[in-house]
């Protein structure tokens, strides 16, 4: 009786002590990053609502040997899955090999690598190229198809960067008066936003129109704007994110509009990818979009909260 009771109970803790072994590693391109840390915030909140998970995160600090040792530490680990937001999209490939060999599920999350997902591996984000033609559209609107546009564009490694940049002008094809006069990086950063924005406005630039690829590039303009004691008013600065700090722009009347990239979904979706992936389900689809939504000040107090 005595070893059918032992026995009985070791069945019973079977699944508890396999949910305990479930852990993610997470490589993160950079940890200081505005919307990077609400989507890491995100993943966290959701898998501390999921019992016996638990995710352990590294910076990248953007360095793609960083970010590929990380992984191989991860692998060393045994982890049960592993999650990628991709310092570049285009340096990825290693990072696949080698999960794949290991036979740890693998997902990237908001940046879409330059390669085929599928065979253990896949992707969770929004198509940026619907974030550009969200922007585009109404930038065209506001400014009556006619006026001169600048773009400030992301770290140019990033599918995001390169999409969001990309649809914003095929839609500006569209309108013969809307002309790009300036287009440069700002690598996602406000300080590089202030700093381009400060040199189109020394350069005497008549500018109409500011398209920026992300909210932190829009803020850096809209500050450059005011220490050039012109009034954001005057000039339509449109981003990408709906940040909290973007939101506060947008209900001031400074900011144009920014359009929503759900940053806690990608995260949430990215846990769920990899547990759904770790658990072998074999209804796993490659590729998980996340919709973008434009945000005006008529209906941003119901992305206030994300």
């Amino acid at each position: 009786m005595k070893k059918w009771i032992q026995t009985a109970l070791v069945t019973m803790m079977l699944p508890v002590a396999a949910m305990a072994q479930t852990k993610i590693g997470v490589s993160m391109a950079h940890f200081d990053d505005n919307f990077l840390t609400i989507l890491r915030g995100g993943m966290q909140k959701h898998a501390e609502g999921l019992k016996g998970v638990s995710l352990q995160f590294e910076d990248a600090r953007g360095d793609v040997g960083r970010q590929v040792s990380q992984v191989e530490t991860f692998i060393s680990q045994k982890v049960s899955a592993i999650v990628v937001n991709p310092a570049d999209t285009a340096s990825t490939k290693r990072i696949s090999e080698a999960a794949r060999k290991a036979g740890i599920p693998l997902v990237y999350v908001n940046r879409k690598p330059d390669e085929k997902m599928g065979n253990g591996v896949s992707f969770v984000g929004s198509d940026s190229l619907v974030a550009g033609h969200l922007q585009g559209e109404a930038l065209a609107k506001r400014l009556n198809g006619k006026g001169n546009v600048v773009i400030m564009v992301g770290e140019l490694s990033t599918d995001a960067a390169q999409d969001r940049t990309r649809g914003v002008k095929e839609v500006f094809k569209k309108y013969p008066g809307i002309k790009v006069i300036e287009e440069q990086t700002g690598n996602w950063q406000r300080n590089q936003g202030i700093d381009l924005m400060s040199k189109w406005i020394s350069a005497g630039h008549k500018i109409d129109a500011v398209a920026a690829n992300n909210d932190e590039m829009a803020i850096g303009a809209l500050i450059a704007l005011r220490q050039a004691k012109i009034s954001p008013k005057k000039v339509l600065v449109a981003g990408v994110d709906a940040t909290p700090d973007a939101l506060q722009e947008l209900v001031k009347g400074d900011l144009s509009f920014t359009v929503f990239q759900n940053a806690k979904g990608q995260g949430s979706g990215a846990i769920d990818q990899a547990m759904k992936m770790a658990k072998g389900d074999k209804n796993v689809v490659p590729s998980v979009m996340i919709p973008y939504e434009l945000v005006t000040l008529e209906n941003y107090k119901q992305y206030a909260s994300n």
